[in-house]
């Protein structure tokens, strides 16, 4: 099977779908990434590379929850239809 356009734009919605169905209180939170395990940095200081990542998941999962709805249901149309 080739590799296409469509393929990589599957694989990326597949894995915003998963980035957006974690869950913070059963799966986040065993690895110390909870809302509730954010250390406040003072001014100046450089965020840690974890605080990072658990920022970027929070952003992923509140900026793109309605575009992946959007994005699931045409892809399935496309797929339906193809």
């Amino acid at each position: 099977m080739a590799f296409t356009l469509w393929n990589l734009f599957e694989a990326t919605i597949l894995w915003l779908n998963a980035v957006c169905i974690l869950s913070e209180d059963r799966f986040l939170s065993k690895f110390g990434w909870g809302s509730k395990n954010t250390n406040v940095h003072g001014f100046g200081e450089a965020p840690s590379a974890k605080s990072q990542i658990f920022n970027l998941i929070h952003s992923i999962r509140t900026v793109a929850r309605v575009p992946l709805i959007i994005l699931n249901a045409l892809t399935i149309v496309l797929e339906v239809i193809l």
